[in-house]
């Protein structure tokens, strides 16, 4: 079996007012963040893409002038168990806005070149245990 490791940000118009969402405050939208991810590993790291291209989202359409409603990010991604290898990470994006679909797309694709995290993670990164 192929675990997609499978998570869900999302805020504005999104947030579920009964879901089973986890609630976190959030510097772009009065009403928090909610997120829906198991806990772990796997959840984690797909969940830190989907926060951070949902963050970015906010970020740059406030720099831009663009009013977003909601926004809605899941990210799922996979790994080769043999030497525990990412197969990858793939994240969708629903955006609430009566923007036009063009500022809209445009939003999107400026966000997948500047999201930090997505950004360090396509460049690989060492992870190295220290002592103490």
């Amino acid at each position: 079996m192929d675990e997609r490791f499978a998570v869900l940000a999302c805020a504005g118009s999104f947030l579920e007012e009964d879901g089973d969402d986890v609630r976190l405050p959030h510097r772009w939208t009065p009403g928090g963040v909610g997120v829906r991810s198991a806990f772990t590993g796997g959840h984690v790291l797909n969940l830190a893409v989907a926060a951070c291209v949902l963050n970015d989202l906010y970020r740059e359409a406030a720099a831009g002038g663009l009013e977003l409603r909601g926004v809605r990010v899941r990210a799922e991604g996979g790994f080769d168990t043999g030497p525990w290898r990412s197969t990858g990470i793939f994240y969708t994006v629903e955006i609430d806005s009566d923007a036009p679909r063009e500022q809209v797309a445009a939003l999107i694709a400026t966000v997948d070149e500047v999201a930090e995290i997505p950004r360090a993670l396509r460049q690989g990164a060492e992870v190295t245990r220290s002592a103490g």
